[in-house]
C-alpha cells in the first residue's frame, strides 16, 4: 500500500510539472491532485525534494536494467536517455530547480553503476586495485554526465544515439587500456 501511495504522489508531481515549474508547486498542490491529505504526504516524504529524490532512486533507476556489460553499455546509456525523454518535463524542471543535485545524483549513480559493471567485467582475472577500478569509473562518469547535462540544458535537441556513438568512437578501447595501465603486477 505504501508503494502505491508513493507512486500516486509521484505521478501527481510529474503531472503538475507539465503545467508549472517545480519552484511554484506546493505540497498542497500535490495532495489535492492525488486526493490524499498532507499527513499522508509527510508520512512518506519530508518535502517535495525528498519526493524528487525518491522518484529518481526508485523509479528512474530501473531504466538501466541489466545493460552493464562491455557489449551492452551503449544500450544502458540509451535507456537512461530514454527515461529522461519519457519524463522530459520532470527532468527539465528538476534541472532548472534549486535542487538540481537530485537529477545530477541520479545520473552520477546510474552512470557509475553502468561503468563499474563494464570495468569489473574487463578487469576479471587481472591484478587491479578496487580503488583504481573506481577511479576509472569516476573519471568516465564525469564525462558522460557532463555530456548528458549539457544535452538536457540545451533542451534535449540532439539525438541520444548520435551522442553515444560519438562517445563510443572517442573511448573505444580506452577503458581496457586504462585497466592495463593500472595493473598492480606491472607497477611492481
Amino acid at each position: 500500500m505504501a508503494q502505491t501511495t508513493k507512486k500516486a504522489i509521484a505521478a501527481s508531481l510529474k503531472k503538475l510539472l507539465s503545467e508549472k515549474s517545480m519552484d511554484k508547486i506546493t505540497v498542497i498542490d500535490i495532495v489535492e491532485d492525488c486526493e490524499v491529505n498532507r499527513q499522508t504526504f509527510y508520512y512518506h516524504f519530508k518535502d517535495i525534494y525528498d519526493l524528487v529524490e525518491w522518484i529518481y532512486t526508485n523509479e528512474a533507476s530501473k531504466a538501466l536494467g541489466d545493460k552493464k556489460t562491455y557489449d551492452t553499455w551503449q544500450q544502458g546509456f540509451i535507456q537512461i536517455f530514454k527515461y529522461v525523454l519519457e519524463n522530459k518535463s520532470f527532468v527539465i524542471n528538476t534541472y532548472h530547480s534549486l535542487k538540481r543535485e537530485h537529477l545530477e545524483n541520479y545520473l552520477y549513480n546510474e552512470t557509475y553503476n553502468l561503468l563499474i559493471g563494464v570495468i569489473e567485467e574487463k578487469a576479471a582475472g587481472q591484478n587491479i586495485k578496487e580503488e583504481d577500478k573506481a577511479f576509472i569509473a569516476h573519471f568516465y562518469k564525469y564525462a558522460f554526465v557532463g555530456l548528458t547535462l549539457d544535452w538536457i540544458g540545451k533542451g534535449m535537441k540532439g539525438d541520444p544515439s548520435s551522442i553515444i556513438e560519438r562517445v563510443n568512437i572517442l573511448i573505444h578501447g580506452n577503458i581496457i587500456k586504462a585497466l592495463e595501465n593500472f595493473r598492480s603486477d606491472v607497477h611492481i
